[in-house]
């Protein structure tokens, strides 16, 4: 398939809008903890990217805010350039975001072509792509730099497993509230039946005058 397919106008603003969305969660600087791992809203973002504009174009909009931060826009976790997130021991978490975003959005487009995105599939899609992707990426490397062990690994990303979950939650309520407004963003159509039942639901959802 020729790249030229996907680099529409469409396209471009889409990554451009959520490599922005991802850049503005660090405008809250995060809580500090004691394992070096800052509270952040960035996973919500990268996870809602995969979940709204599918595998390749979430997965291109985290490219492209690790692209800005790296050349030195302050926009990494706690107003962090490039310079400082990359050498530091939590840079496992960037380089887990584009996988974790391309997960997330290769589930839901799979959910989308079977006539099966719910909520309990977006979310279920949001935390695979956010904790079971992630987890293994960000944590494995901190523990590496750090040199903790498993157990002390564990212990330190229990708390933030809780909090991504609930992230992970929010992520699949926009996702749905996005999909259900544009049901072809993630350019794939769900089957026949399924379409005109998700059209019925909308329809009554709406309150009559």
């Amino acid at each position: 398939m020729s790249l030229n397919k996907h680099l529409t106008g469409t396209n471009i603003a889409l990554v451009s809008v959520f490599a922005g969305f991802i850049a503005a969660s660090t405008l809250w600087g995060g809580v500090e903890v004691a394992s070096g791992v800052p509270f952040t809203l960035q996973t919500l973002t990268v996870v809602l990217a995969g979940a709204v504009l599918g595998p390749w174009r979430g997965a291109s909009a985290v490219l492209l805010y690790l692209l800005l931060g790296t050349v030195g826009a302050p926009i990494f976790a706690g107003h962090a350039t490039g310079g400082t997130a990359w050498p530091s021991v939590t840079a496992g978490f960037l380089i887990g975001f584009v996988p974790a975003a391309f997960v997330t959005g290769w589930i839901m487009r799979s959910l989308r072509r079977r006539g099966a995105m719910t909520f309990a599939g977006a979310f279920g899609a949001s935390v695979v792509g956010g904790v079971v992707v992630l987890y293994p990426i960000g944590w494995t490397y901190l523990a590496l730099r750090a040199g903790l062990t498993f157990d002390a690994t564990l212990i330190a990303a229990a708390p933030f497993a809780v909090f991504d979950v609930i992230k992970a939650g929010v992520a699949a309520t926009v996702a749905m509230a996005v999909h259900r407004a544009y049901p072809g963003i993630l350019g794939v159509s769900a089957p026949a039946s399924s379409a005109r039942l998700e059209e019925t639901e909308a329809r009554d959802a709406v309150p009559s005058a």
